[in-house]
């Protein structure tokens, strides 16, 4: 069979990007993967059990359920709940054996209460320095850890703080963050309390502010080869993802033909239109209506027309034999050509991690190692590779 859309999952390269920020940071410093939105749109088990394999210590999810979902694939590393969980969820947390990020007493007391009598449960406490998002206010941080350390059955294992600035040009921000921290740390070593685990350090923190790894770093999109910014790529990093779709009709139409939802673009000459069988429910975007590319037979088209939820239009006026069931890819390699997701994530006015976190669940996740398919995630669940599915 031949897949209409599919996104391809290079193991290889995400192999190759943890071994690279393994090498930035040092074997002394511990890496958490952010793995949240499915692992960026890669789909989360298979990253994680990959990731797991070339060492990665720990795992960084946004919710609880995402948690749940790696633990039912059999992930058993730490996982920490990065963004504030609620008190009815405690309950779940503690089932499935998943650390959260503490930051405020209603539900630390809640936590410890339901602990009465069981384990000892570790928690993060995440300091707000600057990103006021969540976490403690950095002026009452040593009060509220004190008042932390004081409850019954939780064990203070991290502290960390995010950064709000790291991708664009605005260092002297980050630096005293990166102090203040530091300096926070300090004030309460001296008041006999410490932390295994200290953790600031995102992608673009771990290329640009080594004062900033600590003890542990909270790599994401430079695992899967990417960042907001093409310019921040440190270390050799690979694309993980490739985004692919198919030729599903071909036509001649004539000048003043107008094509697709609000006939937003017309031909001012004859031309010849193919449709290609992903959209916007695939996570091709709106925003790419009437601009932006797509490569087919190693060229790139424009898009024209509105596009759709299901089919988006291409003009291969100018690219001979292009016929029903061609490769067209979205984003990545067709030969010699590519059309990064940097480009796309450019052309819809954002940044690349949204362009593949909006990768829908209709397109399968097709998972390639050393050459060969390993595994196929559709909609449906996970199914095995078999010789007939052609790809090219």
């Amino acid at each position: 069979m031949e897949f209409p859309t599919w996104s391809e999952i290079d193991i290889d390269a995400l192999r190759h990007n943890v071994r690279a920020t393994r090498s930035l940071v040092g074997e002394n410093v511990r890496i958490l993967l952010t793995i949240k939105a499915d692992a960026y749109g890669h789909g989360a088990p298979r990253i994680a059990r990959a990731a797991v394999s070339e060492g990665v210590d720990m795992l960084g999810v946004a919710t609880l359920h995402e948690g749940i979902e790696l633990r039912c694939c059999g992930i058993d590393v730490p996982i920490l709940i990065l963004s504030p969980s609620l008190i009815s969820e405690i309950d779940e947390i503690l089932e499935w054996d998943l650390t959260p990020t503490v930051s405020d007493l209603k539900f630390a007391r809640a936590l410890s209460f339901s602990l009465a009598g069981r384990k000892v449960v570790k928690v993060h406490v995440e300091i707000d320095t600057g990103m006021t998002r969540a976490g403690v206010n950095e002026d009452e941080a040593i009060a509220f850890i004190h008042e932390l350390s004081r409850l019954g059955n939780l064990g203070i294992e991290g502290i960390y703080t995010h950064f709000p600035s790291t991708y664009v040009d605005d260092p002297e921000f980050t630096e005293s963050q990166v102090k203040r921290f530091a300096s926070l740390l300090d004030k309460l070593s001296a008041q006999g309390i410490e932390f295994p685990l200290r953790h600031t350090a995102n992608s673009a923190a771990i290329t640009q502010y080594p004062d900033s790894h600590f003890n542990m770093v909270r790599p994401g999109g430079m695992i899967y080869g990417m960042f907001p910014r093409p310019d921040f790529n440190g270390g050799g990093l690979k694309p993980v993802m490739s985004f692919k779709s198919r030729v599903v009709n071909v036509k001649r139409v004539r000048k003043g033909t107008s094509v697709s939802y609000g006939r937003t673009y017309t031909f001012d000459r004859d031309a010849t239109v193919a449709a290609v069988a992903a959209g916007y429910g695939h996570g091709l975007s709106r925003a790419l209506s009437n601009r932006g590319y797509l490569l087919v037979r190693g060229k790139r088209a424009p898009i024209v027309g509105m596009v759709t939820m299901d089919v988006t239009l291409i003009d291969v006026t100018g690219i001979p034999d292009v016929t029903v069931g061609d490769e067209v890819v979205i984003f990545g390699r067709q030969g010699d050509a590519e059309i990064s997701v940097y480009e796309v994530a450019d052309w819809c006015g954002t940044i690349s991690y949204e362009v593949t976190c909006g990768i829908g669940k209709r397109v399968p996740r097709v998972y390639i190692e050393n050459g060969r398919i390993t595994g196929i995630v559709t909609l449906v669940g996970e199914r095995l590779p078999k010789e007939r599915i052609q790809l090219s």
